[in-house]
């Protein structure tokens, strides 16, 4: 009989990719990842609230890793959006050569994955999939695809 508490061995990733599951690999991409997010809310003039919905973290948490007094790990979940939300950073800086790129994300939008909000709202409202989508739109946009 298998124990309830057995935790399933999780097989390392193929050689040059990323995964987010192991502890030894989240905590060491915490920190770039916390830094990054934070300044690409700041660049997108999100408040807390925003930053901490698209985080995933509490406004609490926020607070802290904006204080720099939080030394916590991210998790799974945390990471894959950060890594959505730096995707999107990257492309609309790719995609445009102004300051549209920053303000891009908190514009109405009537793109099929956005329902007329902004970016920002589409992605708190649908979590890390809409993030995903977010940034394959970008890619697309940009024919990165």
């Amino acid at each position: 009989m298998a124990s309830a508490a057995h935790k399933p061995k999780l097989a390392p990733a193929p050689a040059g990719l990323q995964s987010f599951a192991g502890d030894g690999d989240r905590k060491r991409l915490t920190a770039a990842a916390v830094k990054a997010v934070l300044r690409l809310v700041q660049a997108w003039d999100s408040d807390n609230a925003e930053g901490a919905a698209l985080l995933g973290v509490s406004e609490s948490t926020w607070d802290r890793m904006k204080a720099g007094t939080w030394n916590g790990t991210l998790n799974q979940d945390q990471l894959t959006r950060a890594s959505a939300l730096i995707g999107v950073f990257k492309g609309l800086h790719l995609l445009f050569a102004d300051a549209m790129a920053d303000r891009w994300p908190r514009l109405p939008n009537r793109g099929p994955i956005f329902g007329s909000k902004s970016p920002i709202e589409a992605m708190i409202e649908g979590g890390i999939p809409r993030m995903l989508e977010t940034r394959l739109y970008i890619d697309a946009l940009r024919g990165g695809l």
